[in-house]
């Protein structure tokens, strides 16, 4: 126990010298080329002391110091738990969509842009769970459907002058059609081999976007884009209706509430379906499940598709919403981006998406005032995040166990 405690201190030494090393050219490099110490000492002294402090009361947890508190505790957590899972999950469901519905009224102009943000993600986490947390393939290139799908709406609007629900379909299917012509060439490819692969296509699709001057602008991208409209009563004129524009968030909020609504219970149906069940076959092992008679190559397809139709809903609207479009808002950042919301929530798990898309869009604002030190903060609490909970925050639940799980 004394040499298991003994290495477990000097880990935490190791990495706050780590730590230090990180820290250090962050804050104590200035513009002009000066060099201090002071600041980056400081807030090193403060990190290590309440890591120390931390790690001190695990140990003495794991000693059974706390028994006398955690045990109580422990049982009131699971009796919650019990009460909760008694409540039918349409209870849970009807009450989110209540708040979410109440949201931009109860708030401000800027909690309601970042909600707008949190909603595009989880329709992007939702697609790319389609193809990572449901059928096991590892896409890296997946915003590439994103920005299919914005331009798609871009030049419907700008040249035929096609309203943002008649072209909503229009990039969803172009969306697939480049999720099928991406995904063929690398459906024979596993692992490591088809992240690389996925990569180099969306990569390869950025600088379409870019370079092909004559369609898409190229870097200038396309400015002007229409937003939304909606038929609304006109109480003043004399036909009935009339044609609205819906430029303030308020409207653009409830539009990409409606999409996520949308893309959720399709994303739940799929996942329950027939097909849903032959992805998680593919996923768990390809080769028993093409044994089994399944037909693993359309099935793979059609899951790239499905997936980059979701991706090119969300980027119609986000094209609507920002009336401007431009290469540099579809980069491998993005991908990764959308990546680690699907992980850190859970693979294959609806609720987990969501919450991945909240902890990565909405908590990175919450710190905006920290300026430097909250992506710092960020990437640590993700380190921390999958130390602890390897399997996201809401794991995907699996029903019956393998055999290996019994012994």
């Amino acid at each position: 126990m004394i040499l298991a405690s003994r290495k477990i201190w000097l880990y935490w030494a190791a990495g706050m010298a780590w730590f230090y090393l990180l820290l250090w050219p962050l804050m104590g490099i200035g513009a002009d080329g000066t060099v201090a110490f002071a600041d980056s000492l400081t807030v090193w002294a403060y990190v290590a002391a309440a890591s120390a402090a931390l790690l001190a009361l695990h140990q003495m947890h794991a000693r059974g110091a706390f028994t006398a508190v955690t045990t109580p505790l422990a049982q009131a957590v699971s009796g919650a738990k019990a009460g909760m899972d008694k409540v039918p999950p349409a209870v849970w469901w009807s009450l989110a969509l209540c708040i979410a519905a109440a949201l931009p009224f109860a708030s401000g102009r800027y909690v309601q842009d970042v909600a707008i943000n949190v909603l595009i993600y989880i329709c992007l986490g939702l697609g790319l769970n389609v193809v990572i947390g449901l059928c096991g393939l590892l896409d890296l290139g997946y915003i590439a459907f994103y920005g299919v799908g914005a331009y798609t709406y871009a030049l419907c609007s700008i040249h035929y002058a096609l309203p943002f629900w008649l072209a909503l379909p229009v990039a969803a299917a172009l969306a697939a059609v480049a999720g099928c012509i991406i995904g063929y060439p690398t459906l024979r490819m596993r692992g490591d081999y088809l992240a690389i692969v996925t990569l180099g296509f969306g990569e390869i699709v950025r600088l379409i976007l870019n370079n092909w001057m004559a369609l898409t602008n190229g870097p200038n991208g396309i400015l002007g884009i229409q937003p939304p409209t909606v038929w609304w009563p006109d109480f003043e004129g004399s036909f009935g209706f009339e044609l609205l524009q819906m430029k303030k968030l308020t409207a653009l909020y409830f539009v990409i509430l409606g999409l996520t609504i949308v893309t959720t219970i399709a994303v739940h149906r799929l996942n329950f379906s027939r097909i849903g069940r032959a992805w998680e076959a593919i996923r768990e092992d390809e080769t028993a499940a093409e044994l089994m008679g399944v037909n693993t190559f359309r099935l793979k397809l059609l899951a790239y598709a499905t997936g980059a139709v979701f991706g090119g809903l969300a980027g119609a609207f986000f094209s609507a919403r920002m009336r401007f479009v431009s290469p540099e808002s579809f980069t491998f950042i993005e991908s990764a981006m959308v990546l680690a919301m699907v992980v850190l929530g859970g693979m294959g798990s609806i609720p987990g998406v969501m919450l991945g898309a909240l902890a990565l869009v909405a908590l990175p604002e919450v710190f905006r005032e920290f300026e430097l030190y909250r992506m710092l903060a960020f990437g640590g609490a993700m380190t921390v995040m999958m130390l602890f909970r390897p399997k996201g925050l809401w794991p995907a639940k699996r029903f019956g166990a393998r055999s290996e799980e019994m012994d």
